[in-house]
């Protein structure tokens, strides 16, 4: 048994100390020398690789060429392993990207993310740049980049403490948002920590092959720091914008709403929803009808709700309520796809959770119109009636749904986090929370263009099968106003044919009228308009179910 052991072992192929295989018994003198004189070749030839077993000084006298390809800080097990960290690092986050991607047009179950879902994906998109620079240029460390890549690990650091601070950030952003920056966080300190070792490793492999630390650099050494610090530089300006922006956000969270919120659609989301007035009721004892505002492009305090404000100052109406739609201003997003019967329904839900149990008068604005027809159908017993300011036709509904405008909505979302307009308009223009939160600016926010990507994506296709459904159960003896701007008539032959297709919805039209001079949607933009908008208001809050009304303004 001793003789077959040590056969077994005088047989074994492990490498000796001086990276010699020890030969077998059973080995020829011819082989032996054959083999030497091959090993000896390779060595003389400096083909070498990580898995080539470097010659040590007793067989070899002297020190190797730096340029040999010998000397690499790859020889060293710890670094190969750090890179190999960094291309498992790579495959997860290019995962979780292609995750976050397919999320903006159809979101998984529990994956939506409440305040856009365009910070996430870019966390994860500067993490994957940040991944492959480290790939790409792993074997040249430098200390620019190890400053730089700590820069960016700071500063994501700060985002993530923001973003778990501000309540409302950290509510609208989500265990997926908060997941993103944490991750960007830590494979920025892990690309910090790569780049050290990869330094030291490089140096100590020159020290013991070469015989000091190589403080010389090639010109393609020098192009390829050059390179990396110039993407690290730009990643360092994407993150500072991105910084900016969060402490832009965390501002405007301090905005209070004038209404409240309310959870709807199994809780994925909340709405805004405001009211004005005390409900009052007629000598029979039944409720007089609240006014509900339906916006257009714009949210509703954004100039819709002024002259509505001064209506119920003059006494015209009672009382009225206004929403903000998933998306704009105080409202979050709710999840793709998402269409206006969705929010048709996240309205009545919320409506139901406030205790508003009408009748309700419903004035709708530009594409707000295809909301308020799909609203006033779903609601058929509690509608006394419909006012249409320029409202959209559903023949138009193509517009919204064009696969430019999709793709533009798309890119601005993208790029939405860095605030390009956001931060310019705060610095130089002087706009304040209340202009980006619903004002004149609430249009750059991530939250509002990802309100009208769910539009685009859906118009003409969901959105529009609902408003043609309700089209054929809307209650023929509604009395119904339609508003239509002058100027929208001049500048689009075909509006004025769908506006008039407009006054046929229901068989009771109070009145129909071409206002001249005022603006596409934003009919109250005028004097004369908000004036218009009042006196048929007035009229529509005078008529009563099943009444006819003949006088004409």
């Amino acid at each position: 048994m001793v003789s077959l052991w040590g056969n077994k072992k005088n047989s074994t192929e492990d490498e000796d100390d001086d990276g010699n295989r020890p030969t077998s018994s059973s080995e020829s003198r011819e082989a032996r020398e054959s083999r030497e004189s091959r090993e000896s070749n390779t060595r003389q030839s400096g083909e070498t690789n990580e898995r080539t077993r470097l010659l040590q000084q007793e067989r070899v006298p002297g020190y190797l060429s730096p340029d040999d390809p010998a000397v690499s800080p790859y020889n060293l097990w710890s670094v190969r392993a750090l890179r190999w960290f960094e291309v498992v690092f790579l495959v997860i986050t290019f995962l979780w990207w292609v995750l976050l991607l397919v999320s903006i047009f159809v979101s998984p179950p529990r994956f939506n993310s409440r305040g856009s879902g365009f910070f996430d994906f870019s966390y994860t998109t500067l993490t994957i740049g940040n991944i492959l620079v480290a790939l790409i240029f792993f074997a040249v460390p430098s200390s620019a980049m190890s400053i730089l890549s700590m820069s960016i690990s700071v500063l994501l650091l700060i985002d993530m403490i923001i973003i778990l601070a501000v309540p409302q950030i950290r509510i609208e952003e989500g265990w997926v948002g908060i997941a993103s920056v944490v991750w960007a966080a830590l494979i920025a300190f892990y690309n910090v920590i790569a780049n050290r070792t990869v330094k030291w490793g490089k140096a100590e492999e020159e020290e013991r092959l070469t015989g000091r630390s190589e403080t010389r650099r090639t010109v393609k050494e020098w192009l390829a720091i050059l390179i990396a610090t110039i993407i690290m530089v730009i990643y360092v300006i994407i993150v500072v914008l991105m910084t900016a922006v969060l402490v832009l956000r965390s501002r405007d969270a301090t905005l209070q709403a004038p209404g409240e919120k309310f959870l709807v659609d199994g809780d994925q989301y909340s709405v805004h929803v405001a009211c004005e007035g005390n409900q009052t009721f007629y000598d029979d004892g039944s409720p007089k009808p609240t006014v509900l505002l339906e916006g257009g492009y714009m949210p509703v305090l954004n100039g819709m709700e002024d002259w509505v404000y001064n209506a119920h100052q003059n006494g015209t109406i009672d009382r009225y309520c206004w929403w903000d739609r998933p998306g704009i201003a105080w409202s979050e997003n709710a999840p793709s796809p998402h269409s206006a019967g969705m929010s048709a329904n996240a309205f009545t839900e919320a409506l139901a959770v406030k205790g508003e149990e009408g009748p309700f008068i419903l004035v709708g604005a530009g594409i707000g119109g295809i909301y308020t027809r799909i609203f006033s159908a779903r609601n058929v017993r509690n509608i006394v009636g419909i006012m249409l300011i320029d409202a959209l036709h559903e023949d138009f509904l193509h517009r919204v749904a064009s696969p430019g405008r999709g793709f533009v909505l798309w890119g601005r979302g993208i790029i939405s986090p860095l605030g390009f307009d956001r931060l310019a308009g705060a610095l130089f223009k002087g706009r304040t929370k209340e202009d980006r939160v619903f004002g004149k600016s609430s249009y750059q926010g991530g939250k509002f263009i990802k309100n009208k990507l769910q539009e685009n994506l859906v118009a003409d296709s969901l959105t529009r099968s609902e408003v043609v459904s309700a089209k054929n159960i809307q209650q023929p003896n509604v009395p119904l106003v339609v508003i239509t701007s002058g100027r929208h008539v001049k500048q689009d032959q075909e509006w004025e044919k769908k506006q008039e297709d407009l006054t046929k919805i229901t068989d009771n039209l109070l009145g129909w009228e071409i206002v001249p001079k005022v603006p596409a949607e934003e009919v109250w933009a005028t004097q004369e308009g908000r004036d218009r908008l009042e006196h048929w208001l007035g009229k529509l809050y005078q008529a009563r179910m099943n009444s006819t009304v003949v006088d004409e303004a």
